[in-house]
């Protein structure tokens, strides 16, 4: 108990060691003073918050908001001291905007504690006390051997015993951790697999030392020490020794393995990833107009502090005869009564800071990112995966990125590899009808018989079946020699499963060619070669890198000889090769790479018995350390993979994805630099952006590669300055190699960005995952702060994707971790035009609009009231009503901006698609800048101004408005002057509107509505628990007078007309490209906006809505829709879009 308590309050000691022991089955050494280790329980905790911690860990989150803290302040000061208004009408707002917060985070965290306690009370069973025992997923503690069948998931992180397979090996797919689908082979040490029942296990003695947990997935370091017969064996403890939480059982029965990592120290709980950090541009700009509008307030409230004074200079004003001092009054300290002043009038004026503008943002970016996975043309039909949103807090960034970094293969690229070509012994092969045909072969001979294979062909094709991590489900073929066999004799219902598409396409073009990769069984892999199998022992494998770029594997042949195959990059195998025909593989590396094929070389090394034991010799120690493994291990691979025989090269075919070109050119066009960042050789990546339209053919492309020293770096790069401002007409292209990008950031940045910021398009070729997000880094922190996009694949656009403004992962074939680690997800590289173009650029226009006009109508509220401080002494005298203080932004005017913020389409989303320079037009925080801001903040102080004096002048002095002669009050005057002002709000908000949507109709007259009936309702009436009843009848009152009605009208219109006139000048005086375009809908005579209307079968006007319940409700199916487009118009040509939840009736849907 008190170690839980130490925990929850976060006093428990990290661990010293680099290291843990644990002992197999905690059979604990009974001699010396062992001091046992703790170790984290099993229980997986997601949520954030407890019973105890909730409302105090909330509010102080809540609270860090400057507009909640803000208002907290003022709410207090109106406890403590006598202020003009009541307390309730900056509390309420407060509570509200709170509790709403409050509700949904709890609602979100109830969901997480939901989903821990499913898992940790899920069953499992443990070998304890000589018998298999069930317990619950948390009682699992470090040590505890774990028994796991077919199909069920490791409940922690275990150290692999036995399984039912004599040969001590397993499958497992971990398609929840990383999203890979193939099946991993996982094996144990050969002291504990022949431990297959619960008998021989419980008398085993062992200990386990291995790293403390960290999150890398594809990292273990450990060793085991067995003791057998008062010996002690060592044995190393490598990835595949290890079965991670998460992980699912394949094609075995069952399995035993000792839980090493347990709860939130297990592998899967260590790589939770946290809510993304990142803040939109939008939100910047939000804190910046509060600071503003904060300064604004202060001195409003200073200048109404001094007025006061100056006008109680005079005896008359400073002590009226109705007014009379208290001598406690006559005797204060002056200094505190101005302070006091100064806080009630900041008081009276704090609804300037709008509080719930943030509420309100955070609902429309919730409910607006249901609208990115509802949109059809954003599903991918074929592998049935619709676009899928991490966080809404950048939906906003979407239509303003600047620079675009992507990933090529798998994002640009289908991640699909096709053998196309091969280098053997110098000389060029193709493959031609399951047979590999050399370079300038007669067709004649093709008719023919095809010989056997020559020696070097043969060598070749082995080094391709036996080098690599290739996997066959073991329910698809079991043991040597199954099914039937077909071309060459090779059984063709056998499925290789690998994680890389690479690997697969070699292994499958070896096999229709003639040599076959059989399986492996325990140490034995077997090859066959037309039909004849070959056994080769596997002694090591050298895995792959992304420092060595390479792997290797140690196979001892039939006849006893050791073999090194090796296979990688040419950058990496050419280096270390000594004999082969390796200037001729080099001229056909470079060929293959031309025609955009991806290129790896094959080697081999024949070691001598005295050399293998050596290498033996050292392996082992490599593995067996616990300290500096990876280092020592390098150092150990290096030695072996040197003085290679080269083989031959391959090249393997990976076609561009479908629209690829049409994408890169529509995102050009709408002012967005691409920057592609691949790991692949300079000729590949070159060829790949001149076909997919990254590099134009007529651009003039400049090469900073293979450079070696800092001078000869900065020269080139000065070389290239000059070369684009002398050629500054056409455009340029930058190709740049990972070793001189290096360079170049070590001392050269500026020299660099200036070449880059001057091409139209970067290609950045052989890069290091942490060099892409040094890349991205490095154009966020440069001066401009352009916002920048980055998009990929696979685990090693991971770090690029995080390091960007926003995130976007692509649901490929390498894994899922781009996707879990993304702001947004889609399945191909041709949504992101419209996933920008249009939820982008429409997301910025609603949310840009939404924070204008808060800031607008809360100016129009606050004015009136301290201009109203000149007619009264500045007595702070409120204007209005405390509850229309209290409602005005809660209920009289928050639906329908949320609405608007919601549904808006100021130009319809299909020529926003095919128009892309209209994305130009929101660029650079364009409609958040200091223009339109002062222009919304001037308007509203026009608006106020005439409120208030339009008001005032019919109320003026003397002026009876009442048929019995009676004058209006000051409560009839603030309500005339609030009226007003909530009727030309709304109304305003009406005129930015050019999507009209039933919902809304429904909100822009129902708030008029509401207003009016409420308060009619609300003065109509005695409410007992209320203590003044200022405001009875005052309403009624109001409106039984004409020329009230006709100062409404008058007012109203005198605020919106000159709105209305300018809009209509400045559409034909000088229009905009977006006003062109508005333009041009009108004229084509669309009479139809909104997608959702357009179905067939004459649907009735609730029938979309009730197409959103069902997708809120998670049964709605996209492959139901059915549409239909009218060939005539060019604007509805095969547009799909779901962006709005409008119903029009049955005409407007018949002309669609």
């Amino acid at each position: 108990m008190l170690r839980w308590i130490r925990q929850q309050l976060g006093f428990d000691p990290p661990h010293q060691s680099d290291t843990r022991t644990v002992y197999v089955a905690n059979q604990f050494p009974q001699h010396g003073h062992y001091v046992p280790q703790k170790f984290a329980d099993n229980r997986i905790i997601s949520s954030k918050y407890t019973v105890w911690n909730f409302v105090p860990k909330n509010l102080f989150e809540q609270f860090r908001r400057i507009a909640n803290f803000y208002f907290l302040i003022i709410f207090l000061v109106q406890l403590m001291i006598d202020t003009p208004t009541s307390p309730v009408t900056s509390g309420l707002p407060l509570f509200f905007v709170i509790t709403v917060t409050a509700i949904k985070q709890g609602y979100e965290d109830w969901l997480r504690h939901k989903a821990d306690n499913e898992v940790n009370g899920a069953p499992v069973y443990v070998v304890r006390s000589g018998g298999l025992v069930q317990t619950r997923s948390k009682n699992i503690r470090v040590g505890d051997i774990v028994r796991v069948a077919k199909d069920e998931t490791f409940p922690a992180d275990l150290v692999f015993l036995s399984s039912d397979r004599e040969d001590g090996t397993c499958h497992v797919t971990t398609a929840s951790l990383d999203g890979e689908t193939n099946l991993k082979t996982h094996c144990t040490v050969p002291e504990t697999r022949v431990l297959q029942t619960v008998s021989s296990l419980d008398t085993l003695s062992a200990v386990i030392e291995c790293q403390q947990p960290e999150a890398d997935l594809y990292r273990f370091v450990g060793r085991m020490t067995v003791n057998q017969q008062s010996e002690e064996i060592v044995r190393p403890l490598r990835p595949d020794n290890l079965l991670l939480r998460g992980a699912r059982l394949k094609n075995t029965k069952e399995i035993f393995g000792v839980a090493v990592y347990t709860g939130m120290e297990s592998k899967m709980a260590l790589n939770y990833k946290c809510k993304s950090q990142k803040r939109s541009a939008v939100e910047k700009s939000m804190n910046t107009f509060l600071i503003i509008y904060l300064i604004i307030l202060l001195c409003e409230a200073v200048l109404s502090t001094i007025l006061k004074y100056a006008w109680q200079s005079e005896e008359k004003w400073d002590e009226p005869f109705y007014n009379q001092k208290t001598e406690q009054e006559r005797n204060s300290s002056k200094i505190l009564k101005f302070i006091s002043d100064f806080l009630a009038f900041l008081v009276l004026y704090n609804f300037i800071i709008p509080i719930s503008l943030y509420v309100t943002v955070e609902m429309q970016k919730f409910l607006g990112s249901f609208f990115i996975g509802w949109d059809l043309d954003l599903y991918h039909e074929e592998t049935d995966q619709r676009a899928q949103v991490n966080t809404s807090d950048l939906n906003e960034e979407l239509g303003q990125v600047e620079y675009i970094f992507t990933d090529k293969t798998g994002t640009l690229t289908e991640n699909e590899m096709q053998f196309r070509e091969c280098s053997i012994n110098g000389i060029k092969y193709q493959e031609i009808n399951s047979r590999l045909v050399s370079e300038g072969m007669t067709a004649d001979f093709l008719d023919g018989s095809r010989p056997g294979l020559t020696p070097e062909e043969e060598l070749f094709l082995k080094a391709v079946s036996l080098c690599h991590t290739v996997q066959i489900s073991n329910d698809q073929i079991d043991g040597y020699g199954n099914g039937s066999y077909h071309a060459n004799g090779v059984s063709y219902q056998m499925e290789y499963y690998a994680a890389s598409p690479d690997e697969k396409a070699l292994v499958e073009a070896s096999r229709r060619i003639g040599v076959s990769f059989s399986g492996i069984n325990g140490e034995i892999l077997e090859v066959k070669v037309f039909g004849k199998p070959e056994r080769y022992k596997l002694l090591h494998v050298l895995e792959f890198d992304a420092c060595r770029r390479r792997m290797s594997v140690i196979v001892e042949s039939q006849s006893g000889d050791k073999l090194l195959f090796t296979k990688g990059a040419e950058s990496s195998i050419l280096p270390n090769t000594r004999s082969g025909e390796i200037e001729k593989t080099r001229l056909h590396v470079d060929e293959f790479a031309l025609k955009g094929l991806r290129t790896l070389c094959v080697a081999c090394r024949r070691f001598t018995p005295e050399e293998y034991q050596e290498v033996d010799r050292r392996l082992h120690g490599a593995r067996t350390a616990l300290q500096q493994r990876e280092e020592r291990l390098a150092e150990v691979f290096n030695f072996i993979e040197t003085d290679l025989e080269l083989l031959g090269a391959t090249g393997v075919e990976d076609r561009l994805q479908e629209k690829v070109l049409e994408t890169i050119e529509a995102l050009r066009v709408a002012g967005i630099k691409i920057w592609v960042l691949t790991g692949d050789k300079h000729e590949t990546a070159v060829s790949v952006s001149l076909s997919c339209g990254h590099f134009h053919r007529t651009m003039n492309v400049l090469e900073l590669v293979q450079q070696k020293t800092d001078n000869d770096c900065a020269e080139q790069l000065r070389r290239l300055a000059r070369r684009i401002r002398d050629d500054h007409v056409i455009q340029h292209g930058l190709v740049v190699d990972g070793a001189s990008l290096s360079l170049a950031l070590r001392e050269h940045e500026k020299l660099f960005m200036e070449v880059c910021r001057n091409c139209s398009a970067v290609l950045c070729c052989r890069m290091a995952p942490l060099q892409k997000a040094k890349v991205v880094r490095l154009l966020k922190t440069s001066p401009e702060k352009p916002i920048t996009l980055a998009v990929g694949d696979g685990a090693n656009d991971v770090s690029m994707i995080q390091e960007a403004h926003v995130g976007i992962g692509i649901m490929g074939k390498e894994g899922r971790q781009a996707v879990r680690n993304s702001d947004y997800a889609i399945a191909r590289f041709k949504y992101l035009s419209r996933l920008l173009l249009v939820h982008g650029h429409l997301y910025y226009v609603r949310i840009a609009t939404l924070v204008q006009y808060f800031f607008y109508k809360n100016v129009c509220f606050i004015t009136p009231q301290f201009l109203y401080q000149f007619s009264c002494l500045f007595s702070q005298q409120t204007l209005y009503d405390s509850v229309y203080l209290t409602l005005y932004n809660i209920c009289f005017t928050s639906l329908p901006i949320l609405i608007y913020s919601l549904f808006e389409q100021h130009i319809h989303p299909h020529v926003l698609h095919t128009k892309p320079t209209l994305y130009r037009d929101i660029s650079k925080n364009a409609r958040l800048a200091f223009r339109p801001f002062l222009y919304w903040t001037v308007l509203g102080f026009c608006h106020a101004f005439i409120f208030f004096f339009g008001s005032y002048i019919l109320i003026g002095e003397d002026t009876s408005l009442m048929g019995n002669g009676q004058m209006f009050g000051n409560w009839t005057f603030g309500t005339l002057v609030f009226t007003v002002m909530v009727i030309t709000v709304t109304l305003k908000l009406s005129l930015e509107t050019h999507f009209w949507t039933w919902m809304n109709h429904f909100v822009t007259w129902g708030s008029i509505v509401f207003y009016v009936v409420f308060s009619l309702f609300y003065g109509g009436i005695i409410w007992p628990f209320l203590h003044t009843q200022d405001m009875y009848f005052v309403f009624v009152q109001l409106l039984s007078s004409g020329s009230a009605w006709f100062a409404i009208i008058i007012i109203v219109v005198t605020c919106l007309f000159p709105d209305v006139l300018k809009n209509v000048l400045l559409r034909h005086l000088c229009p905009t490209a977006t006003e062109k375009a508005q333009l041009a809908e009108t004229t084509a005579s669309i009479s139809c906006l909104d997608s959702m209307c357009c179905f067939s079968n004459g649907e009735t006007a609730c029938a979309p809505f009730g197409r959103m319940l069902e997708r809120l409700m998670g049964r709605y199916s996209p492959t139901r829709v059915s549409r239909s487009w009218s060939d005539t118009d060019p604007n509805f040509t095969n547009d799909r879009s779901v962006l709005t939840l409008s119903a029009m009736d049955s005409s407007l849907t018949s002309t669609c």
